[in-house]
């Protein structure tokens, strides 16, 4: 029964996860601003994202998972 259960809560959590990222991908980019009849003179807007807060996630969570089971089998 728990094995159903934690199947049940793991697929509806990777479907919100797919449902919640396609939402904020599917924004419109943002207005430039500055001159609408293009004489320049306005800062750049935009710029590449500097990572993924995701990757950060899962890096944290590999790492302490390692640390977990390295104390494990250090205490047998």
């Amino acid at each position: 029964m728990k094995k159903a259960i934690s199947k049940i809560i793991v697929g509806l959590s990777l479907v919100g996860l797919m449902v919640i990222s396609g939402t904020a991908l599917a924004d419109a980019p943002p207005d430039p601003g500055g001159d609408p009849n293009g004489t320049g003179g306005g800062t750049p807007v935009g710029g590449s994202p500097v990572g993924s807060g995701l990757a950060i996630l899962i890096s944290l969570g590999i790492a302490y998972g390692g640390k977990k089971v390295y104390f494990l089998r250090k205490d047998k």
